[in-house]
This record gives C-alpha cells, structure tokens and sequence, in this order.
C-alpha cells in the first residue's frame, strides 16, 4: 500500500474495491518550474556521486538545458590507467610480476600468475574507486556503473583483472554513445566470452548461455511483450558459434571450422527472418549484425532498456502512468535516434516527470552514493597524485567500506546485476538491512572522528573547514539551515532542527549567541583552544545529521 492508498483506506467499506491510484502525472514535456539550488542538487545527486557545493554555484549559473548538455557530454580526459601499486608475494628468487615496474600500468602485460591477478583485480576496484571519487562535472562515471552493473559480470568469477579493465574501458568508450554497437562489441569480449561460455559456443555443442543473456537480459528482458521462444535462443546461440579466446595473446579469435553454416530461422516475434549461413573468415561479424540487426529492430528493446534507465535515476516503480507517460515515449525518442543515448537521457533529465515532486528524496543511497558521495560532499582532501601509493590506499578503504555495504565493483552476486535494480518488490530498499545500515552510520561516524591514516596522509571529513564554506556559519539557525539543505533531500521539522541547535551547538544552553560568540572567537583568533571548541561541537553535528534517516534519502 502506498502513502496515497493508505490515506484513503480509512473512508473505503469492506465491499470497495482498491483504487491504486498513480505515483505522478507528470510526462516528459520540458520542465519549466523553478530552477534554484534545490532542482540542481536533485539533478547532481542522480546523475553524479553527490552534490558538491562548488559543482552546485558552477551550474545555478546555467540553465537546465544548459546544464543538461553539459553533464551529457563531458570533455575532462578519462583517468590514466590503473598501476601497479602492489608488491607480490613470490617465493624466494622468483618474481611473477617481473615484467612490471613499480609504479607503471599493468594493463597490457599478459600474466596467468593466480596471485598476480588476484592483485590486480584489486588494483582495477581502487583505480575506478579513484576515478569515481575525482569524476568531472558529469554523467560519465555514474552511467559506466549503470552500464557495468547491467552486462553483469563477475570479475571475481572470471579471475582475469586485465580482461575486466578492458571490458571496463569498451563500456566507458560507448557510455554516451551507441548501446546498439556497445552491445555488438561486448559480444566479443573477452571477458563476456568467458563469463558467459561463448568461448565454448561451436557448432557441434551450441551453448546457449549467451543467447540467452543477449535477449533477457541486454536487450529484450522479460516484460510482457517480449516473447521470443526457446527456439530463438537456440537458434541465436548457432550465430555466435565459433568465436574463441587466444589465450596466449588474450585476442577474440573466430574459427571458421567451430561456426554453425546452417542458415537460422527464427520465431513470429521475428518476423520469422532467417539469417544466412555463413563460411569463411567474415561469418562470424556478418551473422552477428545480422542478430543485431535483428533484435534491436523489436520496439520492446527500447522499452526494456528505459525501464531500467528509469529504475537507476528515478524510482523503482513503474505504474501503468509512467509506463504510459514517461516509458513509452522515451524509448520512442530511443529509437528513433538509433540506440543514441544523449537524446533519451537528455529528455529525462529535462522532463517535468523528472523533477516531479513524487520523485525527489524518494530513493535510498546505493553505497557508491553514500561512500563517494559524502567524500565529494565534505569537500575531502587526498593526498598529492603523484603519491599514488597514498592514494591507491585510500582508495581501497573506501571500495572495501562499498563492499562492505553490498556494493562489490563489477563483481555482482550474478549475472543479472545489483538485486536493487530489478528484485520486486524491495527494489533499492534491499540497501538498507540490520547489517549495512550500521555499517553507513560507522563510516560516516569514522571520517568524521578520526578519518584513515595512510603513508603519512590523513584523509577525514574536516568539519570546520566545510562550515566556512557557508554563507553564514556564525548563526546557529542559519549553519544548520543549509546543511540540512545540502544533505538532506527532504526538509526536517522546525521543532527537530532547534532541538538539534540547543543539544549540539549550543551545548545545552538556550542563548544563539553561545555558538556565535564561539565562531568568531575562533575566526578572530585560531588557537588549538578556539579551534577544538568550534570542531567537536561541527563533528558531533555532522555525524548526527549523517545518522538521521533522512541522509540515506537522494
């Protein structure tokens, strides 16, 4: 029962039928309501990791299309390539990562050492851990994770850290580009053509696994138009024969001898089309587009794939309205632009149903949101980047605080990704459980105590510093005004922000200018006194709003 059903339960008699009532009314006309402070955070909250008060001034200054266009087409370089920043355990004399210095990249160097890989697959989530942590004014970062998470593959699974950083990279070359030809590509990657057995795949033992990921779960998904049969993955998994992993040079590699030359016919839903049969060298490419080809001209793959754009940056429920609304209509403009994503994610990003009051402060943090976010939030100082050794430290703290709280970068529980993105009916209320929750609270708690200590660098949320980023941290009501703002998606009460006031920065005393006097003494005259005065009534403040429920709220 939702909050409206709930409301109206009370005037039904027992014979009265429930009326499930819409979420929202709203389309994807072009929102043209207020565009303040609070639009832009609600915008930089869903499609970055948090809203920094510096990215916030930077885009009032622009208007919503202006500021759209620029989150949809970055022009900041992509990160450098991860390091070695590991030192392996070897036996005495022998060094399995001999090819490698300090301090260089790893990324095209061939090595089957188990240890090796086990290093780098670490290294891999602390580099994109960093990449997320130090991301441009952009969608960049947060659509590589929507995307990463929707191929699903495991790196854990595959063993093989160099073939997920490619994979990564194949997914961050297309993120704002053409899905059709992601998907074309992914298809032969190495490491989906091991996750998902495509390297086993030849005509004598067609196997289906990938074929049927490729129309479940890629493009067509389950919904209730989708209906392939069996016959099609079947006939689906004969075009993908023949495709193989050289793992001597870690190359995709097409046998001719291993591909099915049987021409494949498939179902209705298909429109009964009948793909060639191909030989020679060329086949494997030829009957691939053509599978392509095939699935995206079906209207349910943009549907599909909208739906799932629309459970990651706007809610988890899909009503009859919004499907009719905001759903159908997306992947309209979807498909009109070939599998262009800018065009769609500019029309949501833009819409009316987007800024909808239903659909703000109304999803909870994934872990990216809540570790990442809070660091950009807090205005978070890292060392130097040249001590990449520093960096690569904290950086794996806080991937393991996102692991820790069910977020395990590119290694889903299983192929079909992150549970919070397509398991009914909790949805993103599968972040939040009698484990993770504390776990959010002690991280927060944490960085705002003591923070970590690394190579001689300490990385914590300096309180006092981000309060003189206020317009008026001197006056009580005021510095809890806008951090409240900053943080918290939806308002608390009048009566809960002066208990909070009295309780922690005044201290128990009844009188605003108990906090006044104390921040412009230690404005006037920053003594280790003044200073611990200011900072551990700030500390207790942040780490209680970081508790509140309201913060798990974006």
């Amino acid at each position: 029962m939702d909050r409206r059903e709930f409301l109206t339960a009370a005037r039904r008699t027992s014979a009265e039928s429930v009326v499930k009532l819409p979420r929202t009314l709203s389309g994807i006309d072009t929102y043209t309501g207020p565009w303040t402070e609070q639009e832009v955070i609600h915008l930089l909250k869903r499609t970055m990791f948090g809203a920094k008060l510096a990215d916030v001034n930077y885009f009032k200054g622009r208007t919503l299309a202006q500021t759209v266009n620029e989150l949809l087409n970055p022009t900041a370089p992509d990160p450098t390539p991860p390091l070695k920043e590991y030192v392996t355990s070897t036996t005495l004399g022998v060094n399995a990562d001999a090819n490698i210095a300090q301090g260089t990249t790893w990324i095209n160097d061939i090595n089957n050492d188990g240890t090796v890989q086990s290093q780098r697959r670490a290294s891999y989530k602390k580099w994109w851990t960093g990449a997320m942590i130090n991301q441009d004014r952009s969608i960049r970062e947060k659509f590589i994770m929507f995307l990463v998470d929707h191929f699903g593959n495991e790196s854990t699974d595959v063993g093989n850290a160099n073939w997920a950083y490619r994979q990564h990279q194949l997914v961050r070359q297309y993120a704002l580009g053409n899905y059709k030809e992601l998907v074309r590509n992914i298809t032969k990657d190495l490491m989906m053509l091991r996750y998902l057995n495509g390297y086993l795949n030849n005509a004598s033992a067609p196997d289906e696994n990938y074929a049927r990921e490729l129309f479940e779960l890629f493009t067509l998904g389950k919904g209730p138009d989708s209906l392939y049969t069996e016959s099609d993955v079947k006939e689906a998994a004969k075009v993908l024969t023949g495709w193989q992993i050289n793992f001597m040079t870690w190359q995709t590699i097409f046998t001719t001898s291993r591909h099915s030359t049987a021409n494949k016919t498939f179902s209705s839903f298909f429109n009964n089309t009948v793909i060639t049969g191909r030989t020679g060298a060329t086949a494997g490419d030829l009957e691939l587009n053509d599978l392509i080809n095939m699935t995206f001209a079906q209207n349910e793959v943009a549907k599909f794939l909208v739906r799932k754009l629309y459970r990651w940056f706007v809610y988890y429920t899909i009503d009859d309205a919004a499907e009719t609304n905001v759903i159908t209509p997306l992947a309209t403009i979807f498909r009109n632009n070939n599998y262009e994503w800018k065009p769609v994610l500019s029309a949501l990003f833009q819409s009316q149903h987007f800024f909808d009051m239903m659909n703000r402060g109304c999803v909870i943090k994934n872990p990216a949101d809540q570790v990442i976010g809070a660091i950009r939030e807090m205005n978070t100082v890292f060392p130097d980047p040249s001590n990449y050794l520093a960096n690569y430290g904290m950086w794996n703290t806080f991937y393991s605080w996102m692991t820790n709280m069910g977020m395990n970068l590119h290694d889903p529980p299983n192929v079909s990704g992150m549970p919070a993105y397509y398991q009914e009916p909790l949805f993103h209320e599968i972040w939040i459980n009698s484990d993770s929750l504390p776990k959010r609270n002690q991280y927060t708690d944490i960085m705002v105590n003591t923070g970590y200590l690394i190579s001689g660098v300490r990385v914590r949320f300096d309180c006092v510093a981000l309060a003189q980023t206020f317009y008026n941290p001197g006056n009580p009501n005021d510095l809890i005004d806008e951090a409240v703002n900053r943080f918290f998606r939806n308002p608390i009460s009048t009566a809960s922000r002066s208990q909070i006031k009295t309780q922690i920065l005044l201290t128990g005393q009844q009188w605003d200018y108990y906090w006044t006097n104390a921040w412009m003494a230690y404005q006037a005259n920053p003594t280790t006194a003044n200073f611990n005065t200011v900072n551990t009534r700030l500390m207790n403040l942040f780490k209680y709003l970081f508790n509140l429920a309201e913060y798990q709220l974006i």
